[in-house]
This record gives structure tokens, sequence and C-alpha cells, in this order.
């Protein structure tokens, strides 16, 4: 079902997170009204003391402004950071993690504390999901976008489609890649929240984030939601045809906002969903095109030289034209051997399928099929799986139409063929 249970906008220069050795006894050695040094322990790493990068800082957006001022906390700049924090409330009033910190930079001035948001008063479940939510952002900066690489899963990237949408369930991070000329080149990335008990969903009620290719499908806005999903959501085909076969089920797993009062929630709090704040969605949702634009969600991202998918889009490249060709030639026997014995499509195995098609092809004096504007994404945690979606135009002497199509191509074995294990109209 729908998630019933956000997100600070990154920067787009590369930065590198480090903690220097002398940062925590530093903290220790010179803030006399209180132990920030806890940060330290909380928030294993923070910026290098470089002035340009706190310049890019203070010039990005909410998160970027509370990154910094945590750099401010372990350079021993209580002041500045407190000042840094408290501007970034004036326009973000409710994020909490923020709120936090105001609250810890406050209580130092009068007595030491020990533990980042040890002020009292507060449930310790919500103060351990502010610390996780401050390690998930930490993390981010340290360990930048390689920006010489792309995700492994984006083989191809059709002309009509603008944009991928790439979601990292352990990071707690989303990635936006553009189309430059069918090539996938970086835009932004996000902080995100995704489901209670982690990723690989299985079945309704289990609260995780499904991991797969999965697609947009609709475009809700904030109109025909209640204020939970804050300012829009867009659903995408969860369970796929994979996750049907494997009988995953459940429903309602959607990209969404957070409610007005509510800056971003932490890494771990959906009921699957994948959530954004208001501000990053509104942003994201720029990029979504409705029946187009792939949601790939990986437990894990993986990132290769973008020469590394050229062998395997070459590859079903290869298969695709054999298969077309071998259809458009009439020799259906051909045709056939371009799909695995595990071949689904609808309620039809393999063995039924073939024998329909058969008796279609023999009414068939000639026939022309052409594919264009074809997209290719690999399955995330797998290197044999391969989802093909393409434009087919058909005709013959009998029939002709066009479609949007969606073919699954998996290699049987290590050393074996391609073949098709699902088709069906997209």
């Amino acid at each position: 079902m729908a998630d019933t249970a956000g997100a600070g906008r990154t920067m787009k220069s590369p930065m590198r997170l480090m903690f220097p050795k002398q940062g925590c006894a530093m903290a220790k050695a010179t803030i006399t009204t209180a132990t920030l040094a806890a940060y330290c322990l909380v928030i294993p790493g923070v910026l290098a003391s470089e002035s340009s990068i706190l310049t890019e800082l203070s010039m990005a957006g909410p998160e970027a402004a509370l990154v910094k001022s945590l750099q401010e906390i372990a350079e021993s700049r209580v002041d500045s950071a407190l000042s840094g924090i408290e501007q970034l409330l004036k326009t973000n009033p409710n994020f909490r993690l923020a709120q936090l910190i105001k609250g810890d930079l406050l209580l130092a001035r009068v007595r030491p504390i020990n533990d980042m948001g040890n002020t009292g008063g507060t449930p310790q479940q919500d103060i351990a999901d502010l610390r996780e939510e401050a390690r998930a952002r930490m993390q981010r900066h340290r360990e930048s976008v390689p920006h010489n690489a792309i995700p492994k899963y984006l083989l191809q990237m059709p002309p009509e489609q603008k944009y991928a949408i790439i979601a990292d369930t352990r990071k707690s991070r989303l990635y936006i890649y553009q189309n430059i000329r069918g090539e996938a080149r970086y835009l932004a990335d996000y902080y995100i929240s995704s489901g209670k008990n982690g990723s690989q969903k299985l079945k309704e009620g289990d609260k995780k984030t499904p991991v797969g290719v999965y697609f947009i499908t609709a475009n809700l806005p904030r109109e025909k939601l209640t204020d939970f999903y804050g300012s829009g959501a867009f659903p995408i085909n969860y369970p796929n045809e994979w996750d049907k076969r494997h009988g995953r089920d459940g429903y309602g797993i959607w990209l969404h906002g957070t409610p007005s009062n509510t800056y971003s929630r932490p890494p771990r709090a959906s009921d699957g969903c994948v959530v954004l704040s208001n501000q990053d969605l509104n942003a994201v949702s720029a990029t979504l095109q409705v029946g187009i634009t792939p949601v790939i969600i990986s437990d894990e991202m993986e990132w290769v030289k973008t020469d590394d998918t050229t062998m395997l889009r070459n590859k079903i490249t290869q298969q695709l034209e054999s298969w077309r060709r071998d259809w458009e030639s009439g020799n259906t026997d051909a045709y056939i051997r371009h799909y695995g014995r595990d071949f689904s499509s609808g309620n039809q195995g393999l063995a039924e399928w073939v024998q329909h098609k058969r008796q279609v092809n023999a009414a068939k004096s000639w026939i022309k099929v052409g594919i264009s504007n074809v997209g290719m994404f690999l399955y995330p945690g797998r290197d044999d799986l391969v989802v093909v979606n393409f434009d087919q135009e058909y005709s013959s002497n009998n029939l002709s139409n066009k479609m949007k199509k969606r073919q699954y191509w998996m290699k049987e074995n290590k050393k074996g063929p391609w073949k098709i294990i699902y088709e069906s109209a997209a």
C-alpha cells in the first residue's frame, strides 16, 4: 500500500569531507563551555579546513548550510556555527535536525554536553533518527559523486527520455542523470528517506523499499493528496514483471514529499516509498516524464566507467536486431530461438506462446518490423538481466500497428546467449 508513515539539496561541485586528525582533539581543547567533541563521535567526518569549500557551502542549499555549521563546530567556531543554523532555520523552520543542532549550541554556552541531542525531554528514538540523518547527509559530502563514471544500470537512454532517476537506499541518496545526446551526465543528487525495514521488498506491509527497474506511472498533484504526501507524488510500477514472477506483492510505492510541518524524515522512516523534502521533490518533479522516466532503486549504487557499458550495450543491440530480422523474415523457428525456457507473456508460458505465434505467422505473406527509441537498463544486483524498452512499428499483409514494448533479456547461464524471458506492451 502507499507509504503511510526528506532532504537537503546537494551542491553540484564535489566536496571531500575528511576528519582532520586534530579535529576532535582541537574541539576538546578549545571549546571551554561545552564538550562539542560529542559531535565527532556521532558524525565521524567533517570537511577538511579549506576556505574555498566553505565558500561553496555558504552559497548552496539547506543541506550544505547545515554541513558548513558542523564544520565550524569542529573548528571551535561556535558563534559562526550558531549564526549559520539560525539563518538556515529562518528559511526552513521545520528542519528538525537544524533545530537539534541549534539547541545543542545554545546549551553548550552554559554547560557541557555529552552527546548530540542530549538535551533531555526528547524521545531517544527521535534523537537516534536525527543522528542517523546527520550521518547520512555528512556521508554524501565525504564521498563525492564520481564525475568520470556513471551508474552501471544506464546502458542506453532513449532519445525521448530526458533524465533517469537512481535511488541508493543504503546511502539515502537519489541521483539524477541527464540524457545528453545519448550519454548519461550527472545533474544533481538529494537526500531521501526509504523503508523502515530496509530494501528488497517482498510483500505488502513489510515496510521495505523494492529494488529494481521501475517507471513513473502517474503525476499526483498536491490538490489530490492529503498533506502527508507534501507537494506531490509520483507512483512507480511496483510490482513490475520481475517482481510478479518472484511472488512479490504490495502496491502504492511512490516518490513523494513530506507534510507541511516536516522538512525531512529520517533515513529509514517510510512504509516503502522514496521520500524527499518538498523543496527537493519540486526540483526532481521537473525531470519526470510519466511512462518514460526510469526509477532504478538499488540497495547499493555501483559506478562504472562509461566505456565499461559499451560491450554489454552492443551485445544486446545485436541480439535485438537479430530478433527483429528473424521475425521479419517469417522464419518462425529462427524467431522463437530468441526466447528462453522461462519465457512468459501475460498468462502464457513458452509452449503456449510458441503455438500461438506459429498460427499467426502462418497467415502472413510478408512482415515488416521497425524498432526505435531503444532504452536499456541493467537490473540492480544482477549482471545477467536487462530491461529493454522500445517503440515497435509492425505491418503485415493483414495487420499494422504501433506500440511501446518492454522485454526482459537474460542469460540462461554464464556462457550462454541472451534470451527474452518476458515480453509485453510497455
